[in-house]
């Protein structure tokens, strides 16, 4: 008997389908409404961190004593904070999947996620319940924040896990798309909202509907989630009795397993720190930048996020299918030296007063797709690295962690650093320095590492 004798069967590719379908659709509501927060950030910041905020009913109303800066600074704060609570989800939420199976795990967190978010849209602003708001708004956050942070293991084990001979990047890079399709969503509402209504609108009650939106799009996910069947290979739904599961006695190659998933999670963390950190200087935080930083208006500002969104999208699927075919490593080097070469002078060039449109554009969209080579084959070098009896957690704490330090505290860091430096370019600098950071870690990959069977 051979080692493949002993692998799992591929699964049908209609079970593949309907695996990648419910995958998807759950990230796709998680990042619609990360990026509906990204890009009402100005907004979210005027009716519950501004004191004295009035009627909310513009920006800048009845800022008092504390500044919009302040304000914007005190809503990545709040951002921020649901992204620290992010690795407690993955373990929580990877603990489940690993040892119940996926499918629980996964209809939990779209679950928590979709209350939350529709909760959102249903707070009371500051100028209605005073200091309380920013807190309720925070501890939503914080929920968003767990959920959040479960949804990524789980959802990457499962599409990678039912992937087909060779295709696990381009399996993987759906759970990218989805976060593409997602932020872009939640960037195109924000700006039909922008347009359609009046500032005086949009801030006093304008800026719910997308959060309302959530709770349609979550219900869908949900349906699709429950009829989900488990990846072939794992342990049975509900057993609580899979591979790695507790057994009362102390293992010394089970202490020795678990210093070795440690060290993975780190290096995990050092491979995907230049995307964390790119990701969100880019397509999450520009809005608000562009606004507060280059006096860029709202709907001005959603443009750029939208088209950065979509060269992200464009080159992610396409980067999942090259590192089927050449390997993670060149492909995520190749977006990471990107990024650390090309972050800054791009960003001179959009902020430019005399650069013409067109160029503005490819910029913009040049800066997307560097971004999309490291998300592209993300998730499936994570699933590589990880046995099926860890998958869950391990690769949702790399991805939690790095994105708790490097894209949860982005909008806070650029923002008060922006503000106190006078530099521009400051988001730029912090996305090429997180990029140069991640290459020596990108580097350890091995060139045959996308044709090996998952463990």
């Amino acid at each position: 008997m051979t080692t493949t004798d002993l692998l799992p069967a591929p699964p049908p590719r209609a079970a593949a389908r309907r695996a990648l379908l419910a995958g998807s659709a759950g990230n796709f509501v998680e990042w619609y409404e990360f990026g509906v927060y990204g890009c009402f950030a100005t907004v979210i910041a005027a009716n519950f961190f501004t004191p004295q905020a009035g009627t909310g009913t513009g920006p800048g109303t009845g800022a008092g004593v504390q500044g919009g800066a302040e304000a914007l600074v005190a809503t990545y704060a709040s951002f921020a904070l649901a992204f620290f609570f992010r690795p407690v989800g993955a373990f929580l939420f990877g603990r489940v999947g690993d040892r119940f199976g996926r499918r629980p795990a996964l209809v939990l967190v779209i679950g928590l996620m979709t209350l939350a978010t529709t909760l959102i849209g249903l707070l009371p602003t500051r100028a209605d319940i005073g200091a309380a708001a920013p807190w309720l708004l925070t501890f939503l956050r914080v929920l968003q924040g767990l959920s959040a942070g479960g949804e990524f293991g789980g959802a990457v084990s499962l599409m990678a896990e039912y992937a087909p001979p060779g295709r696990r990047g381009l399996y993987g890079a759906w759970q990218s798309f989805t976060v593409a399709l997602g932020l872009l969503a939640g960037a195109a509402t924000a700006a039909a909202l922008a347009t359609a209504l009046s500032a005086e609108a949009l801030y006093a009650w304008g800026w719910r509907i997308p959060f309302l939106l959530a709770l349609p799009l979550g219900a869908v996910a949900l349906w699709l989630r429950t009829a989900l069947e488990e990846p072939p290979g794992g342990p049975p739904a509900g057993s609580g009795a899979g591979p790695g599961a507790a057994t009362g006695t102390t293992d010394p190659a089970r202490t020795t397993g678990v210093r070795e998933q440690a060290r993975a999670v780190v290096l995990g963390v050092g491979r995907i720190m230049g995307w964390s950190a790119a990701g969100y200087a880019f397509l999450v935080v520009l809005p608000s930048h562009l606004q507060s930083a280059l006096g860029a208006s709202f709907r001005d500002a959603l443009l750029a996020t939208t088209l950065v969104n979509l060269g992200f999208a464009a080159a992610i699927l396409p980067a999942g299918v090259l590192s089927d075919r050449v390997g993670r490593r060149p492909v995520m080097l190749c977006g990471a030296l990107g990024v650390a070469v090309l972050a800054v002078p791009l960003l001179h060039l959009l902020q430019a007063p005399g650069t013409p449109t067109q160029a503005r554009v490819v910029a913009v969209l040049t800066a997307g797709a560097l971004v999309g080579l490291l998300a592209g084959p993300g998730p499936a070098m994570l699933a590589e690295m990880f046995p099926r009896r860890v998958r869950c957690t391990g690769l949702g704490l790399s991805y939690a962690l790095a994105n708790a330090v490097f894209s949860g505290c982005a909008g806070l860091f650029i923002t008060a650093l922006a503000a106190r430096t006078g530099n521009t370019a400051v988001p730029a600098h912090y996305a090429a320095a997180a990029c140069a950071l991640s290459v020596p870690a990108l580097l350890t990959l091995r060139a045959d590492d996308h044709r090996e069977p998952l463990r």
